[in-house]
């Protein structure tokens, strides 16, 4: 591209197009041979003064000789001038002569190579590219620049001197063109750099609208049906359909993502599969086998809520990781909890740092409270559903638009979700008829949650990842393996649980509601094996799915420790993060939190307020209304149960 510009000895007027006055070039200091011509004069800077001549640069990389027979006076190194080209020679040398006029027209030459799209880079070659830069980070050698066009993302290596950072104006997020030889590199390509331009002006907008248009067009997700047909799930597709292409464009951005769920059985149906998903798509998209390990990882939370703990971990990890590797802040998923005020602390630490953040939840939300600091919320009470539709089931639908090679493997996660999470919907018997499909009959299916469960139990703060993966049959390469685990570890969950019910059984003290509803209670902390599985929401789950059983009629649980109590009913719409609310304006000091659904929750207080707390609680469960839709017997084979 050229630009006029008056000469005339430094006359900055705008020429007109009758100007006939000679013309000197002007080149860009990234201009190559191919801007050049012979006979046409330019601007020049003397680089080197030698017995037969000078030598002169018109650009950073084109340099030539002007021999002593055409010089009319003396010259030193800085001097500029202006030259005509006179040849170039066989060997490639260019040989200049001095042009002398007084009186021209510049015009400023701007080079504008051919570019070459990143999926078209082969070994061997050199090109050009144009692009965002994601990641920036410093070796002991080069800088490595990830840039990423519209096709995909290559890394680059500048070397300017050892451990030194190469071109340090660039940032993460500029807009370059990238010049160099593509050469093979630990098993992908890279540029090696010659030349790095930072754009700007008409160049960078240009470059960052392509980019903008591609990036959303190749975001767009796949248009897939549901594994099955359910008009409840029907109002949530296109919010996952809108996630899913956040996702894939944050991929395509180069961008890392957290992947942060409860630590429970629906969560890890939630997870597992999205992970999967992105794990592949993002080896589409990068020619470098390890991308997808740095850009993806998955992160369990204990409590049902983003917990100031795990926020300010999250932050920690992630400067680090920006300030060592030179990655962006990553873009945080939520998945199984984030829809609740209790999580608006967190949120707002992240917004600091303008972290983006999505939550994909069914637990009850304070749209309200949470939405101003989210970029994407997915949650079924949103559009008048509750939480039996639960976050499981909805991932394995997100998982299919972000990639749906993952599809064959996870037809039997929605079972298992909802399983795990108590889910009383409609659904359930379709999606355990297409969980038996493919192998995982209602009792395996069972077995298989209880096997995750206890994992989980042990695996604590850790992801997990390889046996997770094995146990829930997703990403597992070997079939026999898993079948082998989920065979031991339910099997070891279930003599863990039978101790722990012989145990606590004995100590359950029983009450009648006014409503006719059945209340047990215990003091977990006094006669709960602790420290060891199962944890007080499993035992309190257990042994509510016992009285259950044995009542055939409304039945609410509550175990309880120093500072929790752990909620489950069956027959009750319990309400519980209302009651949550009330109870933390009517017992004063009590300092109150927590929340969970119709018919499973878990809540803090102050120990010192426990019998306050524990009172006013009841008080409001007596009150609470039957509702025979949120019985275990509304779902067929639906008694037997997991939960956290």
């Amino acid at each position: 591209m050229t630009t006029d510009s008056a000469g005339d000895s430094g006359d900055s007027r705008p020429n007109s197009g009758a100007d006939s006055r000679p013309i000197v070039y002007d080149l860009a200091p990234n201009c190559t041979r191919e801007d050049i011509e012979h006979d046409a004069n330019y601007h020049a800077v003397v680089n080197g003064v030698v017995e037969y001549g000078i030598f002169i640069d018109i650009a950073d990389d084109i340099s030539g000789l002007v021999h002593d027979s055409n010089l009319d006076r003396s010259y030193e190194v800085g001097d500029r001038l202006t030259v005509t080209l006179e040849s170039v020679r066989d060997n490639g040398d260019l040989a200049f002569d001095v042009f002398n006029e007084s009186s021209y027209q510049t015009v400023v030459v701007e080079h504008d190579p051919e570019l070459t799209a990143i999926e078209e880079l082969e070994p061997g070659i050199d090109a050009y590219v144009a692009g965002k830069v994601t990641k920036i980070k410093q070796t002991g050698g080069p800088t490595i620049f990830r840039v990423a066009d519209e096709t995909g993302i290559v890394a680059t290596a500048a070397f300017q001197e050892a451990g030194v950072r190469a071109f340090p104006t660039v940032e993460l997020d500029d807009t370059v063109r990238v010049g160099g030889a593509v050469e093979p590199h630990n098993g992908s390509l890279q540029i090696e750099v010659e030349s790095l331009t930072q754009l700007d002006g008409a160049d960078a907008e240009e470059t960052r609208a392509r980019l903008d248009t591609a990036f959303t067009r190749r975001a767009a997700p796949p248009d897939i049906s549901p594994l099955i047909e359910w008009d409840a799930l029907e109002p949530l597709i296109d919010d996952l359909r809108d996630v899913a292409q956040l996702l894939r464009r944050t991929v395509l951005e180069g961008r890392p993502i957290r992947i942060r769920h409860h630590a429970d059985g629906d969560g890890m149906c939630a997870s597992v599969p999205v992970q999967l998903a992105l794990e592949r798509y993002i080896r589409d998209v990068y020619d470098d086998d390890d991308a997808a390990r740095h850009l993806v990882k998955r992160l369990p939370s204990k409590a049902p809520f983003y917990e100031m703990e795990d926020v300010t971990r999250d932050l920690n990890f992630a400067l680090e990781g920006r300030s060592r590797h030179g990655q962006r802040l990553p873009f945080l998923l939520m998945l199984d909890n984030g829809s609740t005020e209790e999580d608006v602390p967190a949120y707002e630490n992240l917004a600091h740092y303008d972290v983006p953040t999505a939550v994909i939840d069914h637990h009850h939300p304070d749209p309200s409270a949470v939405d101003p600091l989210l970029d994407a919320h997915v949650n079924p009470y949103l559009h008048d559903e509750d939480y039996r539709i639960t976050t499981g089931m909805l991932c394995v639908e997100l998982a299919r638009m972000i990639d749906p090679s993952v599809t064959d493997e996870i037809q039997h996660v929605p079972a298992v979700a909802g399983l795990a999470d108590r889910s009383k919907a409609d659904a359930m018997a379709s999606y355990i008829e297409l969980a038996t499909t493919v192998g995982y009959d209602h009792d395996r299916l069972l077995e298989l949650g209880e096997a995750l469960d206890y994992a989980a139990h042990w695996l604590r703060y850790s992801d997990g990842q390889s046996i997770v993966n094995d146990v829930l049959n997703v990403g597992c390469s070997d079939e026999s393996r898993h079948a082998e685990l989920v065979d031991f570890l339910s099997s070891r969950a279930e003599r863990d649980v039978e101790r722990q019910l012989n145990a606590t059984v004995p100590h359950l003290t029983h009450d009648r509601l006014e409503s006719g509803a059945h209340l047990y209670q215990i003091d977990l902390d006094e006669w709960a094996h602790r420290f060891t599985y199962p944890a007080p929401g499993k035992t309190t789950g257990k042994l509510h799915d016992r009285q259950v059983k044995e009542h055939g009629e409304p039945v609410i649980t509550i175990g309880y420790g120093p500072d929790f109590a752990v909620l489950r009913s069956d027959g009750v719409r319990l309400d519980i993060p209302r009651m949550v609310t009330e109870l933390n304006e009517e017992v004063i000091g009590g300092g109150v939190s927590g929340g969970g659904h119709l018919v499973v929750g878990s809540i803090k207080f102050v120990e010192g307020m426990r019998e306050a707390v524990l009172d006013s609680l009841v008080t409001k469960m007596g009150d609470a209304e039957l509702d025979a839709t949120l019985s275990s017997h509304a779902v067929a084979d639906g008694a037997s149960q997991i939960d956290d």
